[in-house]
């Protein structure tokens, strides 16, 4: 497989004027010439290996930075909101795509608020009945998709708020005493009681009530979380001002899920947690009980690791539910997830309902020929009580191939044989792959040929 070339005009655009350099004296750093430093900004030129050495050795710049994971992200998004019927059977190539992904990144995101805000209209016409007589009937972005989108665009990894959260665990080697204290030190009690709710917090009366039902992991996660809440809101408000939401609904989420971070990054502080991690090869359940933490917990925080300097091994997490739909993702690799609908049904991840207790690994290859390494396993949740229900859940964890000796479930996987690798794709509307048995809507850029005396996989074949 061919190498891939290096495009990175925006980064370097962004590093030069944050150092506030001309163009010229930038390329003179740099060791080339104007045009060339001109060509790369405006990425008519790849960034050559000299100058990814003299950004490190000159400026002390991480060169981990100079991947195109955003572009990829913004690329992938863009194909799969061009595979709606709306738009015309000529899509754009996938260049112009990758083009405007690297040069017009404010024009990528406006295209996919707008495709984002015709879906919804959509879907509000769909069910006329419920949304006529409705104010607030507009077409605008779903508060938890724009959040949702926040985290995926941050790279799932908020340095304040991380580092804050290691600072918080430093301060002792308990962290359930260590919250506990902390809001003690705020007027507020601490108790356990068997109830519905994981936790209650009465303003008024200054107690915070934990079910006794949940696991010790759980209810340390929780009593973190209000840690975060009441210790932290100067920093949560802080950065919520920096995200500029659209509206009180997206940022009162966004401050949830910024507590939910400062939870596990806490829980999991960065240098230990990522030291464990290399120490035990990403060994999942050693991570979880070295650390006090759930599979899933462990699993999320893994790809959280992206601190600039001091990154870890670059996952994707996904957690689907038993209809497919994607409930959590990230992925700090090429791989992007599909904003629409559920995941690829070739993947390890479904079924892993299938296997409760185990963990199921999977070779995989996607379209663009890049290998991965995927280990999926079931983390339902019980109610904790006889007659509760159960919400019923599925992790895949996974990284390239070129990782995989970081890995201890890469252990006695053959991963140099290319038949051991098991197609998947992102979504059928974008994956070309012609012969799949499990596709379920034809490929945007292929046309049809309908021949009714022969039937193969397919009730059509592609061109």
């Amino acid at each position: 497989m061919a190498i891939q070339k290096l495009y990175a005009g925006a980064k370097l655009r962004e590093t030069r004027l944050r150092l506030g350099l001309t163009q010229k004296d930038f390329a003179a750093k740099l060791g080339v010439s104007l045009p060339y430093a001109n060509q790369m900004e405006n990425n008519k030129r790849p960034v050559s290996t000299t100058v990814v050495l003299n950004l490190a050795q000159e400026f002390g710049f991480d060169v981990t930075e100079l991947t195109s994971a955003d572009s990829e992200r913004l690329v992938s998004d863009m194909r799969e909101a061009l595979a709606d019927p709306v738009f015309a059977d000529d899509p754009p190539p996938l260049a112009d795509l990758r083009l405007t992904a690297s040069n017009a990144q404010g024009f990528a995101r406006s295209f996919l608020a707008l495709h984002r805000a015709y879906r919804q209209t959509q879907e509000r016409l769909a069910s006329l009945d419920e949304a006529l007589g409705r104010d607030d009937a507009r077409a605008q972005a779903s508060p938890w998709d724009e959040v949702r989108d926040f985290f995926h665009y941050c790279d799932n990894y908020i340095d304040a708020v991380d580092r804050a959260a290691e600072h918080f665990a430093s301060q002792s080697s308990d962290i359930y005493q260590s919250a506990t204290h902390a809001l003690s030190q705020a007027g507020i009690t601490v108790q356990e009681r068997d109830q519905d709710s994981l936790r209650n917090f009465d303003r008024a009366g200054g107690t915070l009530t934990l079910s006794t039902r949940a696991t010790a992991a759980t209810r340390t996660f929780q009593v973190l979380l209000q840690v975060a809440l009441l210790k932290q809101d100067k920093l949560l408000e802080a950065t919520l001002d920096l995200a500029r939401f659209h509206s009180e609904e997206a940022r009162a989420i966004a401050k949830i899920g910024l507590a939910n971070y400062f939870a596990g990054a806490a829980l999991m502080p960065y240098k230990a947690f990522q030291k464990a991690a290399q120490d035990t090869r990403h060994d999942l359940e050693r991570l979880a009980r070295r650390f006090g933490a759930s599979i899933e917990q462990v699993a999320h925080r893994l790809s959280t690791l992206q601190r600039p300097g001091a990154k870890g091994v670059p996952f994707f997490f996904v957690r689907v539910d038993q209809a497919g739909t994607i409930t959590k993702r990230h992925s700090a690799t090429r791989l992007q997830f599909a904003r629409f609908g559920g995941a690829c049904p070739l993947w390890n991840v479904h079924r892993a309902f299938e296997t409760p207790g185990r963990f199921l690994r999977q070779l995989a290859e996607t379209p663009d020929g890049v290998r991965y390494i995927s280990i999926a396993c079931d983390v339902s949740k019980t109610g904790g009580q006889f007659g509760a229900p159960t919400r019923r859940f599925a992790i895949a964890l996974g990284c390239e191939i070129a990782h995989s000796p970081s890995l201890v479930y890469a252990d006695r996987l053959n991963v140099s044989e290319r038949q051991e690798f098991e197609p998947i794709g992102i979504s059928c509307r974008i994956c070309e792959r012609a012969n799949c048995h499990q596709r379920s809507v034809p490929p945007l850029e292929r046309r049809l040929t309908i021949n009714p005396d022969s039937r193969g996989v397919l009730p059509y074949d592609l061109a």
